[in-house]
């Protein structure tokens, strides 16, 4: 039963949901409830489906409320005669209750809901239980398998011409891990393939796609890319402008704020968006440790097997790694900061060996996978790529064709205006420098979106130090960023002491 309103557009975003408002008088009157869904129509039959919301006050009989998302759409302006229409519910709540009650999804079902996801058709609420039902009850195999496929049909695929196309990914939580800006030009310049789609921070201090926008541009557009890749061998570039695996950073932008990491939803997204750019062969660094996301090898070692396996399904060549994440790697932390840190590296300057250390090793991996090298070859080889200036030289290829400056050197590099050096109050040694504490400390002085923001650490753990030696500099855009960061150290205590008497230190 169709019902004719008057418009009223309301300047708010929603997140991308298409939301109306009814006065609950005119719902009384229609017998809707809010979450129904009603098809909003012009009157030149310009129609969406949209999600009710109810108000007492804040729109008036008679009128329907049109969010930004609603009235741009249809073209609609204020005092329009809007013809609102009953729909109902998608069968995609119906399949979210029925995983809630602990039942096994279907690949029609998972395919159903993602598609549902695409159109806008599911609320925040609707994909919070979803999400926190997969939490709960868990995917099995198969399930998650369909569920990394419909994440890949819902965006675009890159197309490149070559066959073997390598790729990595980091589980997260060691703070400085930059090893793909090190790895790309490694693997590139060995004449390789690897189109490196990375992600902003979340609620790290810096993600790669933010430390590699500090020398060239990353977002780019898919043919962009694919031009790049075919002539120089990779990219570092902002996934989320691609629009590879697209659901999923709908469903990241629902689990961020609870922080919910279904392991089989973690599995499909990291796996979906390999497979959008076309990977045949995947290294997954696994660090563990104190302040990773990853607390004990036991754990470590379930997930590797959960990863080779779902990989073998896709056809995916996927080798999972475990590594050291009890500390930071690399010395810098925080867009800028590492951005330099990168350059000195391929530059030959002697700065961070575990960092270059590291890379070299997840390198080493893909070069004896891709058959550049004899096993047991690729880590020495990787470390000869960048010592020879040939991983160098690649980089700022890369980033000429990205569109950055590929004369850019370090003294180019803009970091924060004020500094702040943070001395050791006590004789003795650093027992353990934890990573949640360090970026939490980084955040505070204003990364990511600050990019110059960020701390350089002039100790390591197991480093012995006297009272006032330098722990690590502080770098921010102002002297409140600052004391924020100084507040968060405060209450974070990243570095912890052994304390041991001044005579043994030499």
């Amino acid at each position: 039963m169709k019902r004719e309103l008057k418009s009223k557009c309301i300047d708010l975003s929603t997140a991308g949901i298409k939301v109306v408002v009814l006065n609950k008088e005119d719902a009384l009157d229609m017998d809707m409830s809010a979450m129904d869904r009603v098809s909003v129509i012009t009157r030149d039959n310009r129609s969406i489906t949209a999600i009710v919301d109810l108000t007492d006050t804040f729109v008036p009989p008679g009128k329907i409320g049109l969010f930004r998302e609603v009235y741009e759409k249809i073209g609609c302006m204020d005092d329009e005669h809007i013809d609102i229409e009953p729909k109902p519910k998608p069968d995609s709540i119906r399949f979210i209750k029925q995983k809630m009650d602990g039942n096994k999804h279907t690949a029609g079902e998972i395919d159903a809901i993602i598609s549902d996801i695409m159109g806008e058709e599911l609320s925040d609420v609707e994909l919070t239980a979803w999400i926190s039902a997969i939490y709960i009850r868990g995917l099995e195999k198969d399930e998650t398998v369909a569920l990394t496929k419909a994440i890949v049909n819902s965006g675009s695929k890159l197309s490149l011409q070559a066959k073997q196309v390598f790729d990595k990914h980091c589980i997260g939580g060691v703070a400085g891990n930059r090893t793909t800006m090190l790895m790309v030009p490694i693997i590139t310049a060995a004449g390789l393939t690897m189109p490196k789609t990375s992600s902003r921070a979340i609620t790290s201090p810096a993600g790669t796609a933010d430390t590699m926008e500090v020398l060239a541009p990353v977002s780019l557009g898919k043919e962009d890319i694919e031009a790049i890749v075919n002539k120089a061998g990779g990219c570092i570039v902002w996934g989320g402008a691609v629009n590879l695996a697209a659901a999923d950073d709908r469903l990241i932008r629902v689990r961020h704020p609870l922080a919910l990491d279904p392991r089989g939803m973690l599995l499909a997204s990291i796996l979906a968006k390999k497979s959008a750019v076309g990977a045949t062969d995947v290294i997954i660094d696994i660090p563990i440790g104190e302040g990773a996301k990853i607390k004990t090898k036991q754990e470590a070692t379930i997930l590797a097997k959960q990863f080779n396996s779902l990989g073998q399904s896709l056809g995916m060549n996927v080798h999972s790694l475990l590594t050291d994440g009890d500390h930071p790697i690399g010395m810098a932390v925080g867009p800028a900061l590492e951005a330099v840190e990168t350059l000195r590296i391929l530059n030959n300057e002697p700065v961070s060996q575990e960092l270059l250390q590291k890379s070299a090793q997840l390198s080493g991996m893909l070069l004896e996978i891709g058959g550049v090298v004899e096993e047991g070859k690729g880590f020495k080889t990787a470390q000869y790529l960048v010592s020879s200036g040939k991983a160098n030289k690649k980089f700022r290829e890369i980033i000429e064709m990205q569109g950055g400056d590929p004369e850019i050197s370090v003294d180019d590099i803009k970091v924060g205006k004020v500094s702040y050096e943070v001395k050791s109050e006590v004789t003795g040694r650093i027992e353990h420098i934890n990573n949640k504490g360090i970026s939490a400390t980084v955040r505070g002085a204003g990364a990511p979106s600050d990019k110059g923001a960020g701390m350089y650490l002039h100790v390591e753990d197991g480093d012995k130090v006297r009272k006032g030696d330098t722990l690590f500099t502080l770098y921010a855009n102002s002297d409140r960023k600052i004391q924020q960061a100084l507040d968060a150290y405060t209450v974070m205590q990243p570095i912890r002491f052994a304390r041991i008497i001044l005579e043994k230190i030499k």
